[in-house]
């Protein structure tokens, strides 16, 4: 009897791939660096705006088949706090886009029970983006289907200081006793306080870093690379992600399975 060998999965339909996955062993969070919008819109001699409009398509893609396959939480990183430092022009089109985002999708997302919930140093933000943002929280507030962490002028080191004072009043009000705190008690005083930590975190355009993004909650993240460009991700792409997740073996650095068995 001659044995074929398996194909690569970036050789695999999306309907084989989605047939490969087991539905109960899919990650509870699903973190995304969404990075290399404007490449991709220079590789194709278009203005750095079509690059992010078609970022913002993937973005959709994404979301929806999370939601489809079960996936609780999607945390995605549109834009950190060191992006203030590109061009006044392109932070201006992001706020814009941002702004336009939040308000066209938010019935879209009340239909389909995702709950939206913006993370990071929103007060910093235009009025105008933050007024969208506020809305489409309260108007999703009662949704249970999925959550949606859309991390905007977000910094993993900054959260966590904030983190730390907050914690510090507690102590200081008595509220809390320092022999209290604990991973817990800190992980609840983020900004993603009460979700599960990211079981896999997704980044595009070949980059090998994390980008000061959840430094506290990915400590046992499993990640996955690629060096196709955030416009770039399809529907078959994140299934190849989800079944590449599980065939990884997590053992939380002990000898067995982890809590997920996975």
């Amino acid at each position: 009897m001659t044995l074929h060998p398996c194909p690569p999965l970036d050789q695999l339909g999306e309907e084989e791939l989605r047939s490969r996955l087991d539905p109960t062993r899919l990650p509870r969070h699903l973190a995304v660096i969404m990075d290399g919008n404007r490449r991709w819109a220079k590789q194709r001699h278009l203005p750095v705006l079509m690059g992010h409009r078609a970022g913002v398509k993937a973005f959709r893609r994404v979301m929806e088949t999370c939601r489809e396959l079960g996936i609780q939480v999607l945390t995605a990183y549109a834009f950190s706090a060191e992006n203030w430092r590109r061009s006044p022009a392109e932070v201006r089109v992001l706020m814009q886009l941002f702004e336009h985002y939040t308000r066209s999708e938010r019935q879209k997302l009340q239909r389909t029970g995702i709950r939206f919930r913006a993370v990071g140093r929103i007060d910093a933000l235009p009025e105008g983006v933050r007024r969208e943002l506020q809305a489409t929280e309260e108007a999703t507030r009662n949704n249970s289907e999925m959550v949606l962490n859309l991390a905007l002028n977000y910094g993993g080191r900054e959260e966590l200081t904030e983190a730390c004072r907050k914690l510090a009043r507690e102590v200081q009000s008595g509220r809390l006793s320092p022999e209290a705190i604990g991973e817990e008690t800190l992980s609840g005083a983020l900004w993603t306080g009460g979700q599960p930590d990211p079981d896999l975190l997704i980044r595009t355009s070949g980059e090998l870093r994390v980008s000061n993004f959840l430094l506290w909650q990915i400590a046992y993240t499993e990640f996955w690379f690629t060096e196709l460009f955030w416009p770039d991700i399809t529907r078959k792409v994140l299934l190849q992600a989800l079944v590449e997740y599980q065939q990884r073996d997590r053992r939380y650095g002990g000898s067995t399975p982890g809590p997920q068995g996975v």
